[in-house]
């Protein structure tokens, strides 16, 4: 299975790749996002380790049972042959109503055919009263490319 783009990346080919990955993640469906990693993808999502497919599906759907309302912005840091690095935020609630924002850097690993072989994902977390969301949604066409990620 290919999984344009492929490496090596350019800029705009980069900048596909983390917007393909920002989409299907608002999806909160992780069989949609599954298939973006190679079948033996390894993590390490802050202290969790995570090895191939299935556990990837199954940590997601942890995941957004906990985290609700789930939306994502993802920026591209930087890249190089057949590597790209993001900054994100995301924003969610939990079950009691208490709303988070998210902070994170990514560095992704893709094989020959596009698919992510390795994700690292370093995150911090910040309580915040729903009046403070500032990430909601999915991004519009028009937004796309845009830097909406404030570093406060």
């Amino acid at each position: 299975m290919t999984r344009p783009p492929v490496p090596p990346f350019t800029e705009e080919t980069a900048l596909i790749k983390v917007q393909s990955a920002e989409d299907a993640w608002n999806t909160c469906d992780p069989d949609v996002v599954a298939q973006a990693y190679s079948v033996d993808s390894v993590w390490r999502n802050r202290d969790e380790f995570v090895t191939g497919r299935d556990e990837i599906r199954a940590f997601l759907r942890r995941k957004w049972d906990h985290e609700l309302d789930y939306a994502l912005r993802k920026q591209l840091w930087s890249w190089s042959d057949n590597r790209i690095a993001v900054r994100f935020q995301y924003e969610c609630h939990d079950a009691t109503g208490q709303w988070w924002r998210s902070y994170g850097n990514e560095l992704w690993e893709f094989d020959e055919e596009g698919l992510m072989r390795r994700r690292e994902a370093s995150i911090n977390d910040l309580r915040i009263d729903e009046s403070e969301r500032r990430v909601i949604g999915r991004r519009s066409e028009a937004d796309r490319g845009v830097d909406v990620l404030p570093v406060r």
